[in-house]
């Protein structure tokens, strides 16, 4: 996942890459990155999305933790989570967790507290400054200045206007064009994957068709996602007891759980976390991770700070919910843990 950015930008004869030669020597690359298409969900319905399903090239994976706010960032800057340091949904800080989407803690805007750009510290498209066509409502949040930089933002109203936009853009010269539509990820956390899923994804399709019937010769479109979704309708645990006793805090999101464990009280909150829940969960302690390179290669200091001390990383179709805590109850599709169903996304092109 985070590889694609690199090679699209500045290919490296030595350094191995997915993307098929042929795109890499166009004569322009749009890259368009569809929220919570899993590989898996496309290859479930081709008849919905005859398109997408025709251009998929291969099938690569995300990064862990599979939350949107982390994948993201990875896309644009081409690091792992532990150079980038956005390494949850949600990152427990003084003020409580702040929420990444949302750039807010318990207190409100935390623009000013945690500014973005020093927050996440690595620069998107390797300090080039492409347009990038996103939903208008998110320029100025915290998290498009954090994880897009100094990229040149188009705000768009509406998905129907995607396509055109990149199109537009394309004749006015640009080499490079990064387009980014929410709206799968949206009808898979609301109805999980009944119609309401199926009509979004055949309305991508639209716009994937209209956008290579206009594509000018010698371009190129590289297309991929960056989580796929479980439905989790019927999976909710709240965490036991026994487990919240050794904690103070909780950070990440239901998927992908950090615990954070009072003062000298980390091998008894992963014992009773593994007791609890080790049928529901990969429980692993932060170390474990940090050695098995889940991260990558390179945790900051910074990053590492953001991490709890024990994780619950959901098997199946479990969803851990913090006793008292309500706030994301009425999601059904969700993702943050490393199930083939999250953790593979399709690797989509097509050469004009």
């Amino acid at each position: 996942m985070a590889d694609i950015v690199p090679a699209v930008l500045g290919p490296d004869p030595d350094v191995p890459t997915v993307l098929p030669e042929a795109v890499l020597d166009a004569s322009a690359i749009v890259l368009v990155v569809f929220d919570g298409l899993g590989a898996e969900q496309l290859q479930e319905r081709p008849r919905v999305a005859p398109t997408l399903t025709e251009m998929h090239t291969a099938t690569i994976t995300s990064v862990a933790p599979t939350t949107t706010a982390t994948v993201l960032t990875s896309i644009a800057t081409g690091v792992p989570p532990g150079q980038h340091g956005i390494v949850g949904y949600r990152i427990l800080t003084g003020e409580g967790n702040l929420n990444m989407l949302r750039w807010r803690t318990r207190l409100g805007d935390a623009r000013e507290h945690f500014v973005p750009e020093e927050f996440q510290p690595v620069a998107a498209f390797a300090g080039q400054r492409p347009p990038v066509l996103q939903n208008r409502q998110y320029a100025q949040s915290g998290f498009t200045r954090a994880y897009l930089r100094d990229a040149r933002l188009v705000g768009y109203e509406s998905m129907t206007a995607v396509a055109a936009e990149v199109l537009r853009l394309l004749r006015e010269g640009e080499s490079f064009v990064y387009a980014y539509y929410e709206g799968i990820d949206v009808a898979a956390h609301m109805h999980a994957f009944g119609r309401e899923y199926d009509a979004e994804l055949r309305a991508c399709d639209r716009l994937m068709t209209d956008l290579l019937a206009g594509l000018p010769r010698g371009a190129a479109v590289v297309a991929t996602a960056d989580h796929g979704l479980v439905d989790c309708s019927g999976g909710r645990v709240e965490i036991e007891r026994s487990v919240t006793d050794h904690a103070f805090a909780e950070s990440g999101e239901a998927r992908f759980r950090w615990l954070h464990a009072r003062p000298g009280r980390s091998e008894d909150l992963y014992a009773a976390a593994r007791q609890a829940h080790g049928q529901q969960a990969w429980v692993l302690a932060v170390d474990q991770i940090l050695d098995e390179g889940w991260l990558g290669p390179v945790v900051t200091d910074a990053a590492r700070s953001r991490l709890g001390d024990v994780a619950l990383v959901a098997r199946g179709r479990w969803a851990f919910d913090w006793p008292g805590d309500n706030s994301t109850s009425h999601l059904l599709g969700r993702h943050g843990s490393l199930t083939p169903e999250e953790m593979l996304v399709p690797l989509l092109t097509y050469l004009s």
